[in-house]
């Protein structure tokens, strides 16, 4: 097969758009009720921002203690199945709820209901995110994995730019009850695409017991440990989200309600409100990752990326270093929150760009090297590892924020990114991914 057709084939690849355009409903169904439940949460219990927390946590906890659960399951049963199976499960659940609060108004009934789909919903996404994250390599050629997972981050890219607006209408326009049966629909109708896909299963000898999962979950992290090249880009994927995840989650919001909000004029302040600029800087993020994306599907897909990746995470520190100097120099120093406001779009520009051209080749790495009968536990340990580490990131980061400063947490951040890069260029064995 030459490289033209190898850019060509993923979408004329049957299973591949089932799994694509499935993934593009059910995300876009759980992004409409993400957003529109934490606000409806805010709206019927008067601004109890703890529910809204405590809400959060729980489906947090859920998820994480299902995942290795998934991980075991899905490689020893047909992920199609268990993607569908979850799905139906999801949008059941979503529009019996739904059913119940139409024929009973109490906000505390209601309430209740959203605690209980967010328990079961989260649970059962627990199971599906480690069969979903491992399907592709069983339905997709090796040579095409990076075009695909390269349209996998396109797809994500266009449902961050415009879903959120989306989402943003029709919560404003809809009765909540109407946009939560649009949900559910969109998790029925994923699957109903995910039943038809058909790939080769091959059912491991023996019948799963607790025994026989809680060995499949040592094996799975035994297996990890003995792939020391992978690992190494591993733990550096998840030290990249620990380092970034407070920048976006805790420090862009502390400046916008504290630097943003508090300065006299600012950037476009008959067009935007302080809070937009949030949405400014994600949409960059956005826009970049898409072009990024775009340009590595039709790129021919390397066999080693290990010290190219290695490389770009070196460039996202320097981003990191860069904004840092900014702050200090345009808000800390001169209060000019403008020519941060602009050094913040650009470097959001940047980090959407390398963050696409990171994760891709990452991601087509573990499919194209973990063994066929790992991907599910695998998929799992990293899932469990990056969500486990962000609540971490996001406590610390809220340390750091109210004693030290905006400034500190950001050069805490560009140093961790540092430290990760210089690892990684160091790394004797990350030239073998």
């Amino acid at each position: 097969m030459n490289e033209n057709q190898n850019r060509k084939s993923v979408f004329l690849n049957r299973n591949f758009n089932l799994v694509f355009f499935g993934a593009l409903v059910s995300e876009i169904g759980a992004l409409f009720y993400s957003f529109a439940v934490s606000f409806y949460i805010l709206e019927i219990s008067e601004n109890n921002a703890f529910l809204q927390g405590l809400y959060l946590a729980v489906c947090g906890v859920f998820t994480l203690i299902f995942t290795p659960v998934g991980g075991v399951l899905g490689d020893r049963f047909n992920k199609a199945s268990i993607m569908f199976i979850c799905d139906f499960i999801k949008g059941g659940i979503i529009i019996l709820a739904t059913v119940i609060m139409i024929l009973f108004r109490d906000p505390s009934v209601h309430i209740v209901l959203l605690f209980a789909i967010g328990i079961v919903g989260n649970a059962v996404s627990g199971i599906f995110n480690p069969a979903s994250g491992a399907l592709l390599p069983h339905i997709v050629e090796k040579e095409s994995l990076q075009q695909a997972n390269s349209y996998f981050a396109m797809k994500n890219a266009l449902e961050g730019i415009v879903g959120i607006v989306l989402a943003g209408f029709l919560y404003s326009v809809l009765p909540i009850q109407i946009l939560f049966l649009i949900v559910g629909g969109c998790f029925v109708a994923s699957g109903i695409s995910e039943m038809f896909i058909r790939y080769e299963h091959r059912q491991p000898d023996g019948s799963l017991t607790i025994k026989v999962a809680f060995r499949d979950m040592r094996d799975g992290i035994a297996y990890l440990k003995s792939q020391k090249p992978m690992l190494a880009l591993l733990v550096s994927a998840l030290f990249i989200n620990f380092f970034f995840t407070p920048v976006t989650s805790n420090f862009i919001p502390f400046f916008i309600e504290t630097d943003l909000a508090a300065s006299t004029s600012y950037l476009f302040d008959d067009l935007l409100t302080p809070e937009m600029w949030l949405s400014v800087f994600q949409v960059c993020i956005g826009i970049s990752s898409l072009v990024a994306a775009a340009i590595l599907s039709g790129v021919a897909q390397k066999e080693k990326c290990g010290r190219k990746v290695a490389v770009l995470i070196g460039f996202l520190a320097i981003v990191m270093i860069l904004l840092s100097a900014c702050y200090g120099l345009f808000v800390v120093k001169t209060g000019d929150v403008n020519m941060f406001l602009i050094s913040a779009a650009i470097g959001s520009l940047l980090i959407g760009y390398l963050v696409s051209n990171i994760n891709i080749p990452i991601s087509t790495a573990v499919m194209r090297t973990v063994d066929e009968d790992k991907h599910s536990k695998v998929n799992s340990i990293i899932n469990i590892g990056s969500q486990g580490m962000i609540p971490i990131a996001s406590v610390l980061a809220g340390i750091i924020l109210e004693n030290s400063g905006s400034l500190y947490l950001l050069i805490f951040c560009a140093a961790g990114f540092t430290i990760t890069s210089i690892f990684l260029l160091f790394n004797k064995d990350i030239k073998d991914i």
